[in-house]
């Protein structure tokens, strides 16, 4: 059986010091039936002519200038443009496994999962955490991935994009995106909008994703108590909405309602 495509993307923004090990984890997959998209946005680094570098030695590679419109602007080009069965998302300031995607296509092809979410490595210096939930011996269905995610809302493990395998077809069909107008958990509110959509979850506990805490990212340095609060608050009524929508927001109305105070966590 032929391998499904699984298209990479990685927003470029300002990136040189850490693209090229970004890169080169990516382009050694042990899954090769890859491409990789390279979305540069407006950087005004080294980070497009390594970008171009990386595509003329692997035509797996394409690179995407525009102007600088933040990650999720990035990511929402790359989505339309991506022609993989599979979706798969990296910051370019993080590296991954050379097993990552193999894991993640395994393990969605033999569970038929809509969403595969992996444990994943925090590296801050020298040291690195692994954080990560759930235990990959049962699958989930739509309601009890909701339970789950009820009991931790506010962690990176089920808010963020870069520990996931998506499904292309439910993307596209729903046209989900990532929100332009967010700075801080645009990531949460696309996985709320998916999570609507998929109806099979799995869990992958080998953490194939080293996530790089960088106090200077734009995330870092965009938390503000003010548009913190302001965030929250816009981001409850979705999440709310999901929980409504599925039938168990009333009997869990006191455990929702902890997101508000919830801080988030990334391991």
């Amino acid at each position: 059986m032929k391998e499904p495509l699984v298209s990479i993307i990685i927003p470029v923004y300002n990136a040189a010091p850490y693209l090229a090990a970004c890169l080169e984890s990516v382009r050694r997959q042990r899954y090769e039936n890859i491409e990789i998209l390279l979305i540069n946005d407006g950087s005004s680094d080294s980070s497009p002519h390594i970008c171009e570098m990386y595509a003329r030695v692997d035509p797996r590679i394409r690179v995407v200038d525009k102007p600088n419109g933040g990650v999720s602007s990035s990511r929402n080009l790359a989505m339309e443009q991506a022609r993989g069965e599979y979706l798969q998302f990296v910051d370019s300031d993080d590296w991954i496994d050379r097993n990552a995607s193999r894991l993640l296509v395994e393990r969605a092809l033999e569970t038929e999962a809509d969403l595969v979410i992996s444990h994943f490595c925090r590296v801050s210096g020298d040291k690195i955490t692994v954080s990560g939930f759930l235990n990959q011996y049962n699958v989930m269905g739509q309601h009890e991935f909701a339970r789950r995610l009820m009991e931790e809302p506010a962690s990176f493990y089920y808010g963020v994009m870069w520990n996931k395998l998506y499904k292309k077809a439910i993307i596209a069909e729903h046209h989900i995106r990532c929100s332009e107008n967010l700075r801080w958990s645009e990531d949460f509110l696309f996985n709320l909008e998916y999570i609507r959509y998929a109806e099979r979850f799995a869990a992958l506990e080998t953490p194939i994703y080293y996530y790089r805490k960088n106090e200077n990212s734009i995330t870092s340095t965009a938390l503000t108590v003010t548009n913190t609060v302001q965030t929250k608050l816009e981001l409850f009524e979705y999440y709310k909405a999901l929980y409504t929508d599925l039938g168990l927001y009333e009997q869990s109305k006191p455990q929702i309602h902890k997101y508000l105070i919830s801080s988030a966590k990334d391991g």
